[in-house]
């Protein structure tokens, strides 16, 4: 066993589009990654909505997203400390933290494209005395990219196989997929769509559960085949890579409109419909992907990660729509499904220490390799 070191050991802090929670995972990274403990803080329904309100414009937004900024970064820095005691680690003893922050707006076209993610890592910083990493994806949209998916990266270094050619798909509120060659073929990665968003906004408003357990409901109402092509005719889905998502195009607003000229289907049908179209996008992803590269070179191993790794119904549909994969979780691979993010940036923190570029410019779209993220340092 490797001894741990300060100089080894790295905290992820992850909150992604769900707005569920903040996870945190404390991790050893010498020639292999090793998870420690970890930590997850629930994010109250007060806050998410306020979260919520601000990924869409309103009045006084400056004030409420610093305000709000402020508040998360002390959230951010509870969990660490929380994650630390439950460890038993001394502040002392950790290299660095890497936090992803909260996503409000993402919006990587047009004349100035840009990213935001808050939870104010001078406060995280100052709160726990770690030296935090923070703002990842801004540096990748300088760079010409999409700032997302960044995962990918750690995808490849973790994942990677020699005998196999393998995809990596993680579904949080959006999905997003990379798919890791054996050979020196360039990984690719991009947001498939939505992941759990459109389902946690069903089944809460139906149901008052902030989600499907199990995919228990969805699977027991059937897909409605006109809903079904009417969201799969979305043209961002046609887009070609780089490609990135999120709120600001897959949201409730954007369900309702769908739903306008099929106003008498059942809630239930509903959901399931919203299920095959979550899985349907993720498995065309990868069918169109086999279709253009040569035969050694597709995929023949899917490993889920995420939210929606715990939903057995999303998986079982998944092996369906590719009855020809082998499809399953990350647990596989040595890191459990509800981590893997959180550990990508805690990795991703451990490379800007180190001066190492975070970013694949194959996936997203960035004229150069960059070193990713600001450093804040603690006490």
């Amino acid at each position: 066993m490797t001894k741990q070191t300060s100089e080894s050991l790295y905290i992820g802090l992850m909150s992604g589009t769900s707005i569920d929670a903040v996870d945190a995972v404390l991790v050893q990274i010498t020639d292999n990654i090793k998870i420690i403990a970890s930590h997850s803080c629930p994010i109250p329904q007060q806050l998410k909505d306020t979260i919520l309100a601000l990924c869409s414009s309103g009045e006084n937004e400056i004030q409420r997203a610093f305000e709000l900024d402020r508040e998360l970064g002390c959230i951010f820095a509870d969990c660490v400390l929380a994650l630390c005691t439950k460890a038993n680690i001394q502040a002392n003893n950790i290299s660095a933290i890497g936090s992803h922050g909260q996503t409000i707006r993402h919006s990587p076209h047009g004349q100035h494209p840009f990213t935001l993610q808050i939870a104010d890592p001078n406060t995280i910083a100052e709160k726990t005395g770690i030296t935090t990493v923070a703002d990842f994806r801004r540096r990748d949209i300088a760079a010409g990219g999409q700032g997302a998916p960044l995962v990918p990266a750690f995808h490849e270094d973790a994942f990677k196989s020699t005998s196999s050619n393998r995809a990596i798909i993680n579904i949080g509120g959006m999905a997003n997929i990379t798919l890791v060659s054996r050979s020196q073929q360039p990984t690719r990665g991009f947001d498939t769509g939505p992941g759990n968003v459109l389902l946690d906004y069903w089944v809460y408003k139906h149901k008052t559960k902030k989600f499907d357990y199990d995919g228990e409901w969805a699977a027991s109402g059937k897909v409605n085949n006109a809903l079904l092509n009417q969201l799969l005719s979305e043209p961002y889905l046609k887009r070609l890579p780089p490609k990135s998502t999120g709120r600001e195009l897959f949201n409730p607003e954007w369900l309702e409109c769908q739903l306008n000229s099929l106003p008498d289907l059942s809630p239930v049908d509903v959901q399931a419909t919203l299920t095959e179209f979550t899985c349907k996008t993720i498995a065309d992803a990868i069918i169109i992907d086999d279709s253009t590269i040569k035969t050694e070179e597709q995929i023949n191993e899917i490993y889920v990660c995420g939210g929606g790794a715990s939903n057995s119904f999303i998986l079982r549909r998944l092996q369906a729509l590719l009855p020809n994969k082998h499809v399953t979780t990350t647990c596989e691979l040595g890191i459990p499904p509800e981590h893997v993010e959180s550990v990508a940036f805690a990795w991703l923190a451990y490379r800007t220490l180190h001066n190492l570029s975070g970013n694949l410019v194959s996936v997203t779209g960035a004229k150069k390799e960059r070193v990713l993220g600001a450093i804040y340092s603690g006490n």
